[in-house]
């Protein structure tokens, strides 16, 4: 299942979560350009990553702010960043500009923290934005719950898409990374399964108090949020021709600026 957007309005230019999202690729590709695969690359993931085993002998702070600007691949960046860009906008209207920069950077540094407490000396350094991108939808799902998303559903050449309720592909995504940390081993490598959940659980705990002032269960009102109509109408069977002529832009006329 891929996602595309949600139907969830908002009242104004999402600047910080468009910030993030240019950075991380900013760094991506500058990375990418002047350190190929090896030492070098080796050596930056060790020095601006989350280290465990560095934080436990209390060196390299830092990592636990730089490691949610590395990625490793265009599918690790590009699966964060969409998630960022679909939930990320609404979060920012909540919280505004400084409240939602301040809670995508705590909630990153808690979920580096629940990886560490995973596998505190582990010499493995994790990256990536996923830790803080989970407390995104984690506080997205405590607060829009009801919101619509539209999911593009691949079965080998079959296609649909299929508008979701929001709660149920974050619960299943959760259940998932869940399942992942406890059966793998947090002291080896690979995908970083406790940043991922600690990243969700620490979204949903500095939602919390929004969430409560916003009237709490009462938010989860029927037809909130307002569902703007979509591009592509009710779910239907479709093509993958048919998706790619209503993802291109429309053909814009000489008196458009």
């Amino acid at each position: 299942m891929f996602p595309l957007r949600d139907h969830n309005p908002t009242g104004r230019v999402p600047v910080v979560t468009w910030a993030l999202i240019v950075l991380n690729v900013a760094v991506f590709l500058r990375t990418a350009a002047i350190l190929p695969e090896g030492p070098e690359l080796a050596r930056l993931y060790m020095t601006w990553g989350l280290v465990p085993r560095d934080l436990s002998s209390g060196a390299n702070y830092a990592g636990l702010l730089g490691s949610m600007f590395l990625h490793e691949s265009i599918l690790h960046i590009g699966g964060n960043m969409l998630f960022l860009w679909i939930l990320g906008d609404n979060l920012e209207d909540v919280l505004g500009r400084i409240g939602f920069l301040a809670f995508y950077l705590i909630g990153g540094v808690l979920a580096g923290l629940a990886q560490w407490a995973a596998g505190p000396w582990s010499p493995a350094p994790t990256i990536g934005a996923s830790g803080a991108v989970a407390a995104v939808m984690g506080g997205y799902l405590l607060l829009f719950p009801r919101a619509r998303v539209d999911v593009m559903l691949f079965l080998v050449v079959w296609v649909r898409i299929l508008p979701l309720a929001a709660w149920t592909i974050l619960a299943v995504w959760f259940a998932v990374q869940l399942a992942g940390a406890l059966g793998s081993d947090a002291t080896t490598g690979g995908i970083a399964y406790w940043s991922h959940v600690g990243g969700f659980v620490a979204g949903v705990l500095l939602m919390l108090p929004v969430w409560l002032v916003r009237g709490g269960t009462r938010s989860w009102r029927p037809g909130w949020p307002p569902h703007a109509p979509g591009n592509w109408g009710p779910v239907r069977r479709t093509t993958i021709p048919q998706v790619r002529r209503a993802l291109r832009p429309a053909r814009r006329g000489p008196w458009d600026r």
